[in-house]
Formats: structure tokens, C-alpha cells, sequence
């Protein structure tokens, strides 16, 4: 008795040359260009951090030097401060992810914009606040629509789960930053 098919050739003898990649257990790994692959992508994305901190300090350089622009800390202090109301320097500090000092002088030069104003409670004359204004609230409305529609257009092709793997790789690339 005859196998079925046994008069067909094997499907490496079909395909003609190059087949045997088509088998199961065929497939041949190169691990020297897997390396130099994941090398150039890691290099790339090194570049892209450093890129992305030079682009930070130009931005700091505009603030202190253009009126109306907003470092990345600027930002986040006003977007802090929307989001948590009249607050100690202490939590503006911690919430923008700087000292106190510097948190201190953030809250200058936000005042000095007309962005925020420092308030003492009624109920304890020793301690300052830090709230926004008007112009303070509208300003940080502004950036965020803007961040938002500039966000909206980098990833406009692709899904959530991409965007969130980028968020990630942003995180992770601030916890190195805090590790150097």
C-alpha cells in the first residue's frame, strides 16, 4: 500500500530553490545582524532623547527671553495648579517634579507674568499659596489645546496602543535622566 501523495515531490522539491526556508525548524537566525539591528535602534533612540533635551533648553531659552512663552516647567506648574487649585510651593514643587528653590523661583517669574499670585489663608496668616489667575487659567487652557493638536497630529497614525508604548518609552527615558 502506497502512502497518499507519495508519487507528489516534496514541497522543498516544488518550490525550487530557496525552500527549504519553508519548512518548520528551517528557518535560519542571524543574531549578529538581530544585534547590530537592535544597536542602530537603540543609537536611534539615544539620538531622539538628546534631540528631545536640546529642543527643551531652546524652549527654556525663548522663556526667559519672549514674552508670553512657557518652558515645559511653566506649563506644567500652571497645569498643576488647574488641576489642584491653590496650593503650598511645597506641593507645586513636588507636582512639577523640581525642588523648592526652584519651585520658588517658578512661582516668581509666573507672578511677574501675572500668571499666579501668592495668597495667605485666612485661617493660617504663616503659610503662602500659589493660585492661578484669570490670565494664568486662559494661558494654560491655550498651551494644553495646542500640545493637544500638535500631539494629535504626530500620532495621527497610530493606534492607542502605540501612543501608549511611546508614553512609556517618555517615562522611562525621564526615570535614566533622574539615574545620570
Amino acid at each position: 500500500m502506497t502512502e497518499p501523495n507519495a508519487d507528489r515531490p516534496a514541497r522543498s522539491e516544488q518550490a525550487g530553490p530557496g525552500a527549504e526556508q519553508d519548512r518548520p525548524g528551517a528557518e535560519q537566525s542571524h543574531p549578529g545582524a538581530e544585534q547590530a539591528g537592535r544597536a542602530a535602534a537603540l543609537d536611534a533612540l539615544a539620538r531622539a532623547a538628546y534631540s528631545l533635551s536640546a529642543a527643551d533648553a531652546r524652549l527654556r531659552g525663548r522663556a526667559t527671553r519672549s514674552p508670553g512663552a512657557l518652558s515645559l516647567t511653566h506649563a506644567r506648574a500652571l497645569r498643576v495648579l488647574a488641576e489642584e487649585g491653590p496650593i503650598p510651593v511645597s506641593r507645586l514643587a513636588a507636582g512639577t517634579e523640581t525642588t523648592a528653590a526652584a519651585a520658588t523661583q517658578l512661582v516668581n517669574g509666573l507672578v511677574e507674568a501675572g500668571y499666579v499670585t501668592r495668597e495667605r489663608p485666612a485661617h493660617d496668616r504663616r503659610s503662602v499659596l500659589v493660585a492661578l489667575t484669570g490670565a494664568g487659567r486662559e494661558r494654560h487652557l491655550q498651551r494644553q489645546q495646542a500640545l493637544h493638536a500638535d500631539l494629535d497630529r504626530l500620532v495621527a497614525g497610530l493606534d492607542d496602543a502605540t501612543v501608549e508604548a511611546a508614553a512609556t518609552v517618555l517615562r522611562g527615558l525621564a526615570g535614566i535622566y533622574d539615574g545620570l
